[in-house]
């Protein structure tokens, strides 16, 4: 069963997900951004940690 089918089967069960970004000190939600800045977030590099820190 490849992905496509899988999301059709399971479309009920689908939840819609607030993704929230920190933004000057506080935390909003991406979707109340206007489309420069939504593209912005898009183009971020995220910052994996190694676990090799000393």
């Amino acid at each position: 069963m490849n992905n496509q089918e899988l999301l059709e089967k399971s479309t009920s069960k689908r939840t819609r997900c607030i993704v929230y970004t920190r933004v000057m000190g506080y935390h909003r939600p991406v979707e109340s951004f206007n489309i420069g800045k939504k593209g912005e977030h898009k183009q971020r590099i995220k910052f994996i940690e190694s676990k090799n820190c000393l």
